[in-house]
């Protein structure tokens, strides 16, 4: 230890040195990821999705567009959940206005022409979004189709449904998905 100690003070200049290239690289590291995290951010409020895009994916990927779509939109908190033991959630999302989405994604391999959702899914979701994820906006989204009974069942659940030609403009534009759907909670106080 003495040994050491008597080499760095006869060779000051070595720590120094040492020390100034620590600098320079911490100050390097630093600078080279705030650019790369400003190009993500740029990459990401820049992502559109187009329909044979959306249809092309898997029902996981799917969840992870609408999740990237969210954050695109400012929901910077926004994170795919979905899978076992997922409580009626694949995406939970709060947005800049301070509202917290629970989001159910149903994709369908063959779009309009699969097989339509039902108001099980809709009553799945329901069940926990408010009481287990405390929801403000719950909402179904399919690059599908939803049967009849849906709509009806939505409005007297309070909860969002999004078609696929809703998707389409949501994910192909530039306007947040609160733009676009009928009846939003307004923001809470303060944000």
């Amino acid at each position: 230890m003495w040994f050491a100690v008597a080499w760095l003070v006869t060779h000051l200049w070595a720590v120094v040195m040492l020390g100034a290239v620590a600098v320079v690289a911490a100050t390097w590291f630093v600078n080279h990821n705030r650019q790369r995290q400003a190009w993500d951010r740029v990459q990401q409020q820049a992502l559109r999705y187009e329909l044979p895009q959306l249809d092309a994916l898997g029902h996981r990927d799917f969840e992870y567009a609408v999740r990237d779509l969210m954050r695109r939109d400012g929901c910077t908190d926004a994170r795919q959940v979905g899978g076992s033991g997922d409580n009626g959630a694949d995406v939970l999302a709060t947005d800049p206005h301070g509202r917290t989405w629970v989001i159910q994604c149903k994709h369908r391999e063959k779009g309009d022409r699969g097989k339509a959702v039902g108001t099980p899914d809709l009553q799945r979701v329901n069940g926990t979004a408010r009481q287990i994820h405390g929801a403000d906006i719950v909402l179904v989204i399919t690059n599908g189709r939803f049967s009849s009974r849906c709509a009806p069942l939505a409005q007297q659940l309070h909860m969002h449904l999004a078609d696929r030609r809703l998707l389409a403009a949501w994910a192909a534009g530039s306007r947040p998905l609160w733009e676009l759907l009928p009846k939003i909670p307004t923001p809470r106080p303060g944000n």
